[in-house]
């Protein structure tokens, strides 16, 4: 059932395959694999991977074994190359193998619960390296212990080496070479296997970023790769509130919990259905805004649960049942998300469960 009141998802795939398609074009001879961990940050893994399917990915990356398997089951009988990033964590050897996923090995323990998995053949696996991120990955002197015995790899079909650019949204940042020039070092260890260390900001770091594939993610769903909107990038999902209620707030009187914000003078406020439990941040006022009747307008108040308060002084089409646009197309997501001291990547991962999906260029 749809109740009017629902919050809006409108998910653009064709916006989506515009974006692949910029990205490819970015990457060279480099193999395009999206990340769609996280339900495609939000916006729907199954519709998502169809859509990037029919427009020629031919590997994905998840995080979680769940979202491998998943996702295996979602594609049936297709060949895709699923890499779980998680790795070859305790007790998932077999549903790993089961669903044919690809881990992305992260430690020596791992390398050898992984070998000992391969009991009848061989199996395939991703190597991380890390080159300065320091969260998952061998760093270089385990990947030299690693590689001084030939028995934890002798069951393993190694398809990649990859690692993580720590700060790839920042072009001027040093540890950028610095990590190349580490994983350069550490990839000439293992002549022969393919490489992988751009993701979203690594294509637009230029060619030597690029190695043989590239992991994109925020910038397939509509965020710029260095943290700010970017002409090659279309957004991709809208998201849209009703407005529930239009009240005149008069001077030297407040809104929301803390009395936040006071007017100054007489103020047209529109109540919107919209809070934190909708993905809209807490932290989005003071400098937060909704598109409306052609303008961005202000926040005004505390973003509570439910609601959130807007300023719609001398805007005539305020009026309960109107739809006012949190982001999309006029309002990027790297916008609203600054606004909210956050990235694209959290309030995309947060859209909410509640809000009624649309999805538009169906798969092909």
């Amino acid at each position: 059932m749809t109740d009017p009141h629902d919050i809006r998802v409108t998910i653009d795939l064709d916006a989506l395959a515009l974006n692949y398609a910029a990205l490819r074009a970015r990457a060279g001879d480099s193999e395009i694999a999206p990340a769609v961990k996280a339900d495609a940050y939000g916006l729907g893994a199954a519709p998502v991977v169809d859509r990037l399917w029919s427009e020629g990915a031919r590997s994905f990356y998840v995080a979680r074994l769940a979202e491998g398997v998943a996702l295996r089951r979602s594609l049936g009988d297709r060949l895709a190359n699923i890499y779980v990033l998680d790795g070859a964590t305790p007790g998932a050897g077999d549903a790993l193998e089961g669903a044919n996923l690809i881990p992305v090995l992260n430690s020596l323990p791992q390398v050898e619960a992984w070998n000992a998995q391969a009991r009848s053949g061989r199996l395939r696996a991703a190597l991380h390296v890390d080159t300065g991120m320091n969260r998952l990955g061998l760093r270089p002197e385990e990947l030299k212990v690693l590689l001084a015995s030939t028995d934890r790899l002798k069951r393993l079909d190694l398809d990649l080496v990859v690692s993580h650019l720590a700060c790839a949204d920042d072009p001027e940042h040093p540890l950028n070479a610095q990590q190349r020039d580490r994983f350069e070092e550490a990839s000439r260890l293992l002549p022969g296997v393919r490489r992988s260390l751009a993701n979203s900001g690594g294509l637009f770091l230029g060619e030597a970023y690029r190695f043989d594939q590239a992991r994109p993610g925020v910038s397939l769903y509509g965020g710029g790769p260095q943290g700010r909107p970017h002409p090659e990038i279309r957004a991709v999902a809208k998201v849209e509130a009703p407005i529930l209620q239009v009240r005149v707030v008069p001077r030297g009187e407040s809104i929301g919990y803390g009395a936040g914000w006071t007017a100054s003078d007489n103020t047209r406020v529109a109540i919107v259905a919209a809070g934190y439990a909708d993905g809209v941040p807490r932290a989005a006022f003071p400098r937060g805004e909704v598109w409306f009747d052609g303008a961005r307008r202000p926040m005004l108040g505390r973003v509570s649960m439910d609601l959130i308060a807007v300023d719609v002084t001398d805007c005539d089409p305020a009026r309960p049942g109107a739809m006012v646009e949190l982001f999309g197309a006029n309002l990027p997501v790297d916008d609203a998300a600054d606004a909210a001291g956050t990235t694209a990547y959290e309030r995309l991962t947060r859209l909410t469960p509640r809000g009624v999906r649309r999805y538009v260029g169906a798969s092909r």
